[in-house]
């Protein structure tokens, strides 16, 4: 509703739009108590541009402000923009207004959280772990240089699409990422994130200016985690590393899905970072259990990736790759370009994978030394309580 009323009044009454619809379901869920109204859809449209025009009049900007319905693509019917194809052009348009590159980045995922995919100011804090008041200053900030900039509501064409989509994606794999392995300390997994993050990229395959194997690829990956989310977690809320968890409980319609997604990825030979990390995914999924896994492709994978995407998280899954591999020294040479700034609040997985090491070359003394130093470092209450179990197992060894 936001993005159809913003196509219709314009970017600059945004927020008179939100109040007027946060207003319109106010009003619905008073007026809904005795009786629902036979097409509830039209009734919250109706409302809805009824109350911005209200808010326009007790401004007194009715007439510099307000739309000649009469007149050009003012006068499609506003029914028409309920279509489901209106809908969709209306949220692609606020997609790419909210991961505009002229949009701080640290704006872009709470602004697109807050009016593509309507998160309360809430809701983006404690998926974002920040705090409201954060959260509200990033929204201002990225509404004022929408007016700053002059961005335009609309999909972009010609040269400037491919970087634009570039943003888009970026933002949307975010989101995504911080919902299967949420920062959040008592939950793991944000479905609702990894969710939201999903529909939208398959929302950019559904309009031909932005169905491109770099989409493909990205929703690839998307599906192929997202069928492992039910096992990440055990019945008593345990984490469950890839070795542990139930393969036959993954999501082989997802799996079906990703592999669809993939084939259209690679219809070119220009491949992204999005679809080597689908590559990666699928050597997993492939796998019918974890010693058959193919780890030199992984890692060759991970190699394509690197020279891609150099990352310092990439550098450390080559690290444990090769302890699984066996190839120690390998392992080494890696974890020896790494150090634990280079992960910021991840840093217990770089001292946890060099606990693994040690453990591996059988230097117990210093695996307990990093394992326990992963243990002051993470925040997560069900990876604390994983390391605390690999600790102990550790201990008795020694």
């Amino acid at each position: 509703m936001v993005s159809v009323l913003t196509r219709i009044f314009g970017l600059k009454h945004l927020e008179i739009i939100e109040d007027a619809v946060q207003d319109t379901f106010i009003k619905a869920s008073l007026s809904w108590r005795t009786k629902q109204p036979e097409n509830p859809e039209a009734w919250l449209t109706q409302a809805a541009k009824n109350r911005v025009l209200d808010i326009f009049r007790k401004l007194k900007t009715e007439q510099k402000h307000l739309p000649n319905f009469n007149q050009g693509t003012d006068a499609i019917a506003l029914s028409d923009l309920f279509l489901d194809t209106e809908i969709e052009d209306a949220q692609l348009r606020m997609i790419f207004t909210a991961c505009h590159p002229k949009l701080d980045p640290r704006d872009r995922i709470s602004f697109a959280l807050k009016t593509v995919s309507g998160f309360s100011i809430k809701e983006i804090s404690s998926a974002l772990l920040t705090k409201e008041d954060t959260i509200k200053k990033r929204l201002s900030r990225a509404k004022k240089a929408v007016q700053d900039s002059n961005i335009q509501f609309e999909i972009p064409k010609g040269k400037s699409l491919s970087q634009r989509l570039e943003s888009v994606m970026e933002v949307l794999y975010l989101i995504f990422n911080e919902g299967f392995h949420s920062n959040k300390k008592e939950q793991l997994i944000r479905k609702d994130l990894c969710r939201e993050a999903l529909r939208l990229t398959q929302l950019l395959l559904k309009n031909n200016l932005t169905r491109t194997p770099e989409v493909y690829a990205l929703c690839a990956v998307m599906c192929f985690h997202s069928s492992r989310l039910e096992t990440k977690t055990s019945t008593e809320n345990e984490l469950l590393d890839l070795k542990n968890q139930d393969r036959s409980k993954w999501y082989w319609p997802l799996i079906k899905l990703g592999n669809t997604m993939m084939n259209k990825a690679v219809e070119t030979n220009a491949f992204s970072c999005y679809h080597y990390e689908a590559a990666i995914a699928a050597e997993h999924l492939k796998a019918r259990t974890f010693e058959a896994t193919d780890w030199d492709k992984i890692l060759y994978w991970y190699q394509c990736l690197n020279i891609l995407q150099p990352m310092p998280s990439n550098v450390l899954t080559m690290a444990v790759i090769c302890m699984q591999k066996q190839d120690f020294k390998m392992a080494n040479t890696y974890l020896e370009q790494l150090k634990p700034e280079d992960f910021n609040q991840r840093s217990y997985l770089y001292y946890g994978t060099l606990s693994d090491y040690y453990h591996g070359i059988n230097n117990l003394d210093k695996a307990c030394k990093f394992l326990d130093l992963a243990l002051t470092h993470v925040s997560n209450d069900l990876e604390k309580d994983y390391l605390i179990k690999k600790n102990l197992l550790l201990n008795r060894k020694k």
